[in-house]
C-alpha cells in the first residue's frame, strides 16, 4: 500500500526529491530508489526532516515502528497511519502529547489512481492536518472524512473491497471456461464488464438497483441468472462477508 500510494504521489507531480522513505529491511534501499528515484535510508532518526510522515506498516508491527520514530518528530509533524484496525488514540499514546494523528485506509486501486481512502482525526488534528491528509490520499484517488467510529467500516467496505471484486471476477472467469470459452477471452470479457458497469455506476449516478433492473429483462437470462445467485444466498453471504470484516478490524483495534 505505501508503494502504491508513493507512486501516485509522483504521478501527481510531487518531485522525488521531497521524499524520504525510510524503510527498515535490509536490501530494500536500492531498489526503492531504483523504481522511485526518492530518498531512502534504514534510519528512523531521518523522520526529524518530515512536517508529515506517513506510517504505512501491518497493525502488529505499528507499536515497535512508532516507538522508534517518536523521539525524532518534528514539532508539529502530521502522522498519517494506514495501519488496519488500530485507532488514533493508541497511535497517539505512542508519540509526543498533542502530535496530530490522521488515521486512513486507502485501497489498492491507488495503483491505478483509481482509489477510495477514508479518514478520520485525532484529538490533536486540526482541519488543516486533515486537509494535508486528503490532499495525500487524494493524488491517488477519492477521499472521505467521517469519524473514526466508522473507519472499521470502511475498512471492510472499500478498504477490502477490491478482493471482494476480484473474487467474483475469478468466478466468472471460471464461468466462462466451463461454458468452452478460452481463458484469455473469458478473462477480457469479465474485466471489460466490470470496468464498464462501475463507469455506469459513477457516470449515471443511477441507484444500482434500478441499473440492474435496465438489464434485466422479464424471462430472460440475465433474471435466470439473479435467481439461482439469489437461491444461493449470495447477497446475504456478501453481507456476511462485509460484516465478518468489520469484526476483525475492531478486533485488531481491541474494542
Amino acid at each position: 500500500m505505501g508503494q502504491a500510494l508513493l507512486g501516485g504521489w509522483l504521478r501527481a507531480g510531487r518531485a522525488p526529491g521531497d521524499v524520504l522513505v525510510v524503510d527498515r529491511r535490509a536490501g530494500r534501499a536500492a531498489e526503492l530508489r531504483e523504481r522511485f528515484g526518492v530518498r531512502v535510508v534504514e534510519d528512523p532518526a531521518a523522520v526529524r526532516e518530515a512536517a508529515t510522515v506517513v506510517v504505512a506498516v501491518k497493525p502488529q508491527d505499528l507499536p515497535d515502528l512508532l516507538g522508534s520514530l517518536s523521539p525524532h518528530l518534528a514539532p508539529g509533524a502530521l502522522v498519517v497511519s494506514l495501519a488496519a484496525g488500530v485507532t488514533t488514540a493508541v497511535i497517539e499514546a505512542h508519540l509526543p502529547a498533542g502530535t496530530a494523528v490522521v488515521r486512513a485506509m486507502p485501497n489498492t486501486p491507488s495503483k491505478v489512481d483509481e482509489g477510495m481512502a477514508g479518514l478520520a482525526g485525532g484529538r490533536a488534528c486540526t482541519d488543516a492536518d486533515l486537509a494535508e491528509a486528503e490532499d495525500l490520499l487524494r493524488a491517488c484517488g477519492r477521499t472521505v472524512v467521517l469519524a473514526e467510529k466508522h473507519m472499521d467500516a470502511v475498512t471492510a467496505l472499500s478498504g477490502s473491497g477490491p478482493a471482494y471484486v476480484f473474487y467474483l471476477v475469478e468466478a466468472m472467469v471460471e464461468a466462462g471456461v466451463l461454458l468452452g470459452l478460452p481463458r484469455a477471452t473469458a478473462t477480457e470479457l469479465v474485466v471489460q464488464t466490470v470496468v464498464g458497469a462501475g463507469a455506469v455506476l459513477r457516470g449515471t449516478g443511477e441507484h444500482p438497483t434500478v441499473l440492474r433492473e435496465q438489464v434485466t429483462s422479464p424471462a430472460g437470462t440475465t433474471a435466470a441468472a439473479l435467481r439461482r445467485l439469489d437461491e444461493e444466498g449470495v447477497r446475504a453471504a456478501l453481507v456476511s462477508a462485509v460484516e465478518a470484516a468489520w469484526r476483525r478490524s475492531r478486533q485488531l483495534s481491541g474494542d
